[in-house]
C-alpha cells in the first residue's frame, strides 16, 4: 500500500512523466522480490519496496541468500509499525508480566506471518530476553496467523496492529502491548513494551525503497528526492496514519547505518536462540 501510494504521486510529476507499475514478488520473506531487484538493470527503473527483515534477519537464517546485501542500496526508510502483543482470552492474561511468568512454567505458542517474519523475531526475543519457553508456529501471511489467534489454535501472536485491531475491539484478543517506541495511534490504550516492563523486546518494522547498487548517484538522487516530496504530501501521510505508520525518512548513510545496526542486534539474538527457517 506504500508503494501505490508513492507511485500514484511520482507517475504525475513532469520529471518522470510515465507510468509507474506495482508488481507483487512475494515468497521466502522478501527473498524473491529482492532478488529480482539485485538483478535488474541498474537505471533506476526498478524500485525495492520491503521491509528491513529481508536485510537484518534472513542472512542470518537462510543458509544460502540468492543475493548479497552489497547488491542493493537504501534509498530511503520510509516509514516504521510497531507490531501488537495480543493473547485468546482463554489463556487469562491481562498484561505482559502475565504471559512472561506463565511461559516460564508452560511453553506458550505463538503465530506469526512465516519463518523470518518479524513476528517470528519477536517470539525469539521475548524467549531470549525473559527465558518464557515461546513455541513459534508459522502461517501464511498475516491473515492466517490472526485467524489462529481468534480461533484458539495458538495462545496469541506478535503481529501487524491493523489486522489485530477490530478483534481486540469485539473482545475476541486481547491487546497485552506494542513493540513500538510510541503508542500506536490507532490504539492509544495500549501500552508499549518498554511501558509493560520489557524495553529489551522493542521492535519495529521498517519499511524501505532500494535499487541496484550500481544505480548512478544522480538516478538515485532524483527516486530519493521525489519520494521525499510524495511521502510529505497530507494524503500520503494519511493513509500511513491509517496504516500505522510513522514517518522516518531516513536516507543514505544514515539509511545504511541503522539496517546495519539491527542486523547486528538480531543476528545476536538468532545465534543465541538457533532461530531458522524450517
Amino acid at each position: 500500500m506504500i508503494a501505490r501510494s508513492v507511485a500514484d504521486v511520482l507517475q504525475k510529476q513532469k520529471q518522470f512523466n510515465q507510468p509507474f507499475v506495482v508488481e507483487n514478488k512475494a515468497g521466502a520473506s522478501g527473498n524473491i522480490g529482492a532478488d529480482s531487484v539485485a538483478k535488474a538493470a541498474a537505471d533506476g527503473h526498478t524500485v525495492l519496496f520491503g521491509i528491513d527483515s529481508t536485510f537484518t534477519v534472513n542472512p542470518h537464517i537462510y543458509k544460502g541468500m540468492p543475493f548479497k546485501a552489497s547488491d542493493l542500496r537504501p534509498v530511503m526508510i520510509m516509514a516504521s509499525s510497531g507490531l501488537l502483543v495480543g493473547v485468546h482470552p482463554s489463556t487469562g492474561f491481562k498484561a505482559m508480566k502475565d504471559l512472561v511468568a506463565a511461559a516460564k512454567d508452560k511453553p506458550v505458542t505463538f503465530s506469526s506471518a512465516g519463518s523470518g517474519s518479524p513476528g517470528h523475531l519477536a517470539a525469539e526475543l521475548l524467549t531470549e530476553a525473559t527465558g518464557a519457553k515461546v513455541t513459534h508456529v508459522p502461517y501464511k501471511g498475516n491473515t492466517p496467523a490472526v485467524t489462529a489467534v481468534l480461533a484458539g489454535e495458538v495462545n496469541g501472536g506478535v503481529l501487524a496492529t491493523p489486522g489485530m485491531l477490530p478483534h481486540v475491539k469485539a473482545g475476541k484478543i486481547v491487546p497485552l502491548a506494542v513493540t513500538s517506541r510510541k503508542r500506536s495511534t490507532l490504539a492509544p490504550d495500549i501500552p508499549t513494551i518498554a511501558e509493560a516492563g520489557l524495553p529489551q523486546l522493542e521492535q519495529e518494522v521498517f519499511y524501505l525503497a532500494m535499487v541496484p547498487a550500481a544505480t548512478p548517484e544522480p538516478v538515485v538522487q532524483a527516486i530519493q528526492k521525489a519520494m521525499v516530496d510524495a511521502l510529505a504530501r497530507a494524503e500520503v501521510r494519511a493513509r500511513l496514519d491509517g496504516l500505522d505508520l510513522h514517518y522516518e525518512g531516513l536516507t543514505g548513510a544514515a539509511a545504511g547505518k541503522r539496517l546495519a545496526e539491527l542486523s547486528e542486534r538480531y543476528g545476536k539474538v538468532i545465534r543465541v536462540t538457533g532461530m531458522k527457517v524450517e
